[in-house]
């Protein structure tokens, strides 16, 4: 993510106010949105990576951490009693839950937020490993089958070129429109052939390439006395 944005949620403006100046001193700051339990139920799950809630109504706390673990995004809840934190606890136990006490539970929250944060950040860039690595695979086994099957694509085409060479080398016996049509056969055919020979050329560089990296770590690894 190139700039992580924190949902705050609360019904008290010098909440939202609080957190948000609390970050001002830290080195990275993201981006905020503070909305009040009025309005929170319309946000969107993927507008931010941590959402903050604290200072909220006794009568909207469920609708709002209900809401919250079902986005799937990590949520940090500040409690203002015992009692609160317990039934936070009890009730919605993906919710990581800080009492709110005197002194430094500021410095407290910003550390667990931005932990928070880069799990998320990191989560995020395995995922889009995964998925590149999953296409990958797709494209090296489209590879592969294409290798394994050129030799009989290669067998259909030298049959095509065949028959379309002998076709064209009796005069007379083709109308013009049917001769055209076996020229771009012919022709067609040849690129494809082109195109088959240009796979066995890679598969041969690929193996040149992949005979020079084994060496390469032979060489390494005897150096560091492996």
């Amino acid at each position: 993510m190139d700039q992580p944005t924190v949902l705050i949620i609360s019904d008290d403006p010098e909440f939202s106010r609080a957190v948000m100046t609390r970050w001002q001193s830290e080195r990275t700051l993201p981006s905020f949105t503070a909305m009040s339990t009025e309005v929170s139920l319309n946000f969107d799950p993927e507008s931010f990576h941590l959402a903050i809630a604290g200072a909220i109504r006794p009568q909207a706390l469920s609708v709002v951490l209900e809401a919250m673990e079902a986005s799937g995004k990590r949520v940090l809840f500040i409690a203002e009693d015992p009692g609160t934190l317990h039934t936070v606890n009890s009730r919605w136990p993906a919710v990581l839950v800080l009492q709110k006490k005197e002194g430094n539970w500021l410095d407290v929250l910003i550390l667990l937020a931005r932990e928070a944060l880069q799990r998320a950040n990191a989560e995020a860039r395995a995922s889009r490993a995964e998925q590149a690595n999953a296409k990958l695979q797709t494209q090296a086994t489209l590879g592969r089958y294409m290798l394994e099957m050129r030799h009989g694509l290669n067998n259909a085409l030298t049959s095509v070129l065949g028959n379309s060479e002998l076709l064209l080398l009796e005069p007379g016996t083709l109308s013009s429109g049917l001769r055209s049509q076996i020229e771009t056969i012919r022709h067609m055919a040849m690129r494809m052939h082109e195109t088959l020979q240009r796979f066995s050329s890679l598969e041969k560089e690929l193996k040149v390439v992949n005979l020079h990296a084994a060496k390469e770590d032979k060489l390494h690894s005897t150096a560091a006395g492996w």
